[in-house]
């Protein structure tokens, strides 16, 4: 069939194209143009969705079928989409759940958890929105994902990638000690796009919570399994949420994935029951490590998108708390 996938350079969307390709799909992308080509195979389509007649004009009369959307950041970027695509026979949407309410702290105990219904524009309300718009389109043909903590190779935001560079170089290594007991949950990117293309394939619809399923791991085990496929002999510094918290330590961007302990009780709670029963795949976490720490070593290494900084802890502040 005639796929799109909205995106399709980047991490996920690279995925998804692959894994389209795989099952033997005629598929386009269409980008901006900015972050380089989709793999080989794939038919180039250049617009940005924020313009109205950009996707219509990129299309010039080629007709999806199917389509996997992974790079809706705006609102106008869905009410465009849900224009031009509103006739396909399956639309798989990537949100987020940010799109929820309340989480973070969460605990999402289903789908059926309020989302954001306001007119302001920020993330979370702005996937919200575009769950609304698209699924108003498309009806039962449109199934929104909302995606938590994705890994894998080719991932830009350097989450897990900074875990493995830190842990590879080695020495002390400072870890947030209320955390490591933490149980956390993740999905695997080429997990996640599979799926993805399965569930347009299929005219899946509804909103389905597509993370890994709760306690998969933990972040003690993550970082335990960073240390074992690197090779490493790197030293834990644990230091509790109090110590990190009042030297400036910032949850999530200067230790990615550590959440204070009062957020990550609930955070990480989410329910995956409907993934699991639409047949969300989870692979061993040791192999989606191994994995991104291979393609880490590659020349291809982990660009930030535009205007973005990569998280990790600054030299200078790990050095105070090391010395602390």
């Amino acid at each position: 069939m005639r796929l799109l996938v909205l995106g399709g350079t980047r991490f996920l969307g690279r995925h998804v194209v692959t894994a389209a390709l795989a099952r033997g799909h005629e598929v386009a992308t269409l980008t901006r143009g900015v972050s380089g080509p989709p793999p080989v195979g794939a038919r180039v389509l250049i617009g940005d969705r924020d313009d109205p007649a950009a996707l219509p004009a990129a299309l010039d009369g080629w007709s999806p079928q199917l389509v996997v959307d992974t790079s809706c950041q705006t609102r106008s970027a869905a009410e465009h989409a849900a224009a031009a695509l509103a006739d396909v026979a399956g639309y798989a949407f990537v949100s987020s759940l940010n799109a929820y309410r309340n989480w973070p702290p969460g605990p999402i105990a289903g789908e059926g958890e309020p989302t954001w219904d306001t007119d302001e524009e920020a993330y979370g309300p702005d996937k919200a929105h575009a769950e609304r718009v698209l699924s108003a389109a498309l009806g039962d043909r449109f199934l929104t994902a909302r995606a938590g903590l994705i890994v894998g190779p080719h991932d830009p935001l350097y989450r897990l990638g900074w875990w493995l560079d830190r842990i590879a170089a080695g020495g002390r290594v400072v870890v947030p000690a209320d955390s490591l007991d933490q149980p956390i949950a993740l999905v695997d990117a080429r997990d996640l796009a599979g799926w993805l293309v399965q569930m347009a394939e299929r005219g899946q619809g509804g909103p389905v919570n597509a993370t890994g399923p709760a306690g998969m791991t933990t972040l003690g085990g993550l970082l335990e399994t960073c240390r074992e496929v690197t090779g490493s002999d790197a030293e834990w510094v644990p230091l509790s949420d109090a110590e990190l918290l009042a030297a400036g330590v910032q949850e999530w961007t200067h230790l990615p994935l550590w959440l204070a302990a009062g957020t990550a009780r609930t955070a990480w709670n989410v329910d995956t029951t409907r993934a699991r029963e639409l047949g969300l795949p989870s692979r061993p976490v040791r192999d989606s490590v191994a994995d991104t720490w291979a393609w880490m070593r590659t020349p291809d290494r982990p660009q930030p998108p535009p205007g973005r900084e990569l998280p990790g802890l600054p030299p200078e502040l790990e050095r105070a708390l090391l010395a602390g």
